[in-house]
């Protein structure tokens, strides 16, 4: 389910195929002159071996609570961005699927660009979401990014 954020901000953890221009057009207004959209898809492969699907499991209140946190640090260390959504599909997801959105309104393009790219970084480094890989030959869990202590 997609939590609408006091803010306008958009943060959620779904089931469903992600619509990327139904989110944009909810995040966008008239003071926005930028939308950066980052999309993570599902590859062919990983290190060579053919990809056949990907599994994500979360622990959903926490995910979502930790979702909520990334949109507020954004807003805090990028304060001329306008809007953020953070948004990623759990369940099983084929190739050139959509696993994860993070859309970013602003002024201007740069730090748009700027909060975008954080968005995503901290995500992978802080929502508990685990990602199963399943191959042509086999299976494997791959571990995220660790976070670092401030």
């Amino acid at each position: 389910m997609i939590e609408h954020l006091d803010s306008g901000d958009l943060v959620g953890i779904v089931t469903e195929p992600i619509e990327t221009q139904a989110v944009v057009r909810q995040l966008v207004r008239e003071c926005a002159g930028a939308v950066v959209t980052f999309e993570g898809v599902v590859r062919d492969n990983l290190h060579g071996r053919r990809t056949r699907h990907l599994d994500y499991e979360a622990y959903i209140p926490m995910a979502v609570k930790m979702l909520r946190w990334v949109a507020a640090e954004a807003h805090v260390k990028f304060p001329d961005i306008d809007r953020v959504a953070l948004i990623h599909r759990i369940g099983r997801l084929h190739v050139s699927e959509t696993s994860v959105l993070v859309v970013v309104t602003a002024a201007h393009r740069a730090v748009a660009f700027d909060a975008c790219r954080f968005g995503i970084d901290r995500i992978k480094a802080t929502v508990p979401i685990w990602k199963h890989e399943h191959f042509e030959d086999g299976d494997v869990w791959v571990e995220g990014v660790r976070p670092s202590l401030p």
